[in-house]
């Protein structure tokens, strides 16, 4: 595809960390998308710890959606009794970018095998703004930024926006 059309749009990112569990000190996921982003000088706004709550994940995706055009929820897309991440933020996309999770799955499966099948990753567009649902391990997380959100982040807003 002739990547002239992609435009050169502002990413503000913010990253919302999923857990009940881990703290601010514990969470290694959130600051490693950070860093692949700072790296590349693309702004990350804030980066929140929210607990493994429906109710509480959906009201910070919302609010973070007035601040940022780019929002990463890393944990809580595993199959547990409490990951509830894509129970919270499906509902609420106004389309969903099935390539997202099955390119993950794929590039995850050359790494962990069939464990992949565990994975739930999601990504959509919301109010013409991108959502993705990660897994908070670090490495899964380094993994879907460098290799997915980040290439395909200005092409995702362009078209989320036309």
């Amino acid at each position: 595809m002739d990547p002239s059309h992609i435009k050169k749009i502002s990413v503000q990112v913010i990253i919302l960390v999923i857990s009940s569990t881990r703290t601010e000190k514990e969470d290694t996921a959130g600051k490693a998308i950070q860093t692949l982003f700072q790296d590349l000088s693309i702004p990350v706004i804030r980066t929140e710890i929210i607990p493994d709550n429906i109710e509480k994940i959906q009201n910070s995706l919302k609010r973070a959606l007035t601040d940022a055009n780019c929002v990463i929820l890393t944990g809580g897309t595993g199959i547990t009794h409490d990951d509830c991440t894509i129970e919270a933020v499906e509902p609420l996309l106004d389309k969903k970018m099935d390539g997202f999770g099955e390119l993950f799955r794929m590039k995850s499966y050359t790494e962990i095998g069939t464990r992949t099948v565990l994975s739930r990753a999601v990504g959509g567009i919301m109010n013409g703004k991108a959502v993705f649902c990660i897994p908070g391990s670090k490495h899964a997380a380094e993994l879907a930024t460098r290799d997915i959100i980040i290439p395909e982040i200005y092409h995702i807003l362009t078209h989320a926006n036309r």
